[in-house]
């Protein structure tokens, strides 16, 4: 299905979403975006796998990379798309249409459009977010092609409501065991019981007080909480181990290493393990090149309390925010859904910004 790169930021959105690309499929999005934008002279293509990069070449002193990733997570009779109106307000429901595809239309429509940009943009729309952070195409990207990541500020196009969301929460999750000893149910008293000791890590969490965090002028709130529990072999035979699965959302002026230290700090006469962790992204907002974008796009810049790609760039010395469309409690929801007022409004700020023009 080709893409029509002339049509509003809304159709773009409608197109993109209704070719499905859950992560794994986005082949042929991926081909389609190449077509779309093959042929325009001001843009350099580059493809790595199933991840498309323009960029322009202009000579600019500065230049910004605007992501985007095309996949979505799987589809749940929320596909092809469709307008309604709820309360006066227009709405393009299905899947993608929050989590990202209209933050990504907008960027091709702007891609496709600005020939003449007031700095050198890098665009990139990646593969395989949806999935583990293996597969990431923007880490991927990153890894085979380090040159492209050359900029002095990036912005993400994840759904934030139209609103700025700076830097990005760190992630951290670790299993937490306990262990006893096997006996038969009916004689418990001679062996040890896993699950019972595990009621100390629960009392911990429960009472914890999650911390709100300054960093850079934005307050974090951060979180600690149980996301599953496992334990027992049979209904009959006293458990020897249980483990309990801890998510801690740290804020951004914490590594990694330090949210592992404080596990320890609260679990540390258990076993802890590590199975994932992702450090957070400071707010680089304080950039000048942040600066002018937050002046053009207007508002007032809010954290970001959940884990993006924003932390990809921070970790490569380049700045970065959050800037699109849609709500994100309804990204991954089986009523996704976007505003269409939001997705023309994204691509207002970020045109005024990339032109130089105020934003009337």
């Amino acid at each position: 299905m080709p893409l029509d790169l002339s049509a509003s930021s809304i159709d773009i959105t409608r197109q993109l979403c209704d070719i499905e690309s859950v992560s794994g499929n986005e082949s042929e999005l991926a081909d389609a975006i190449v077509a779309a934008l093959d042929g325009l002279d001001h843009l350099e293509i580059i493809r790595d796998g199933d991840t498309v990069v323009a960029r322009t070449n202009l000579g600019r002193e500065r230049r910004a990379v605007i992501a985007g990733h095309i996949d979505t997570v799987p589809v749940n009779n929320n596909l092809p798309t469709r307008y309604e109106t709820e309360n006066g307000i227009e709405y393009l429901w299905g899947r993608g249409t929050v989590d990202m595809k209209s933050g990504t239309a907008v960027q091709l429509k702007l891609a496709a459009e600005l020939t003449d940009p007031a700095i050198d943009v890098t665009w990139m729309w990646y593969d395989h977010e949806e999935v583990s952070n293996d597969l990431n195409g923007l880490g991927r990207l990153a890894r085979n092609r380090p040159d492209l990541f050359t900029g002095d500020f990036a912005i993400l196009g994840e759904p934030s409501n139209g609103v700025v969301e700076g830097g990005c929460n760190g992630n951290l999750r670790v299993e937490v065991r306990t262990y006893g000893l096997r006996a038969h149910s009916a004689r418990g008293w001679v062996g040890e019981n896993a699950i019972h000791k595990a009621a100390s890590i629960l009392d911990t969490l429960a009472a914890y007080k999650a911390r709100e965090v300054e960093v850079d002028g934005l307050v974090y709130r951060e979180g600690l909480n149980a996301v599953g529990i496992s334990g027992g072999v049979a209904g009959n035979i006293i458990p020897d181990e249980c483990m309990v699965h801890i998510n801690y959302r740290f804020a951004p002026s914490r590594s990694s290493e330090e949210a592992i230290a404080h596990m320890r700090e609260l679990f540390g006469e258990y076993d802890i393990t590590v199975v994932d962790r992702a450090d957070g992204a400071r707010p680089g907002l304080d950039a000048p090149l942040a600066q002018e974008f937050l002046a053009a796009v207007g508002g007032v810049a809010k954290p970001k309390y959940g884990w993006t790609d924003v932390a990809r760039f921070s970790a490569l010395g380049i700045p970065a925010v959050n800037y699109g469309p849609g709500d994100p409690l309804k990204a991954h929801a089986d009523d996704e859904r976007v505003e269409v007022e939001q997705i023309t409004a994204v691509e207002a700020g970020l045109r005024a910004w990339l032109t130089g023009v105020e934003r009337s």
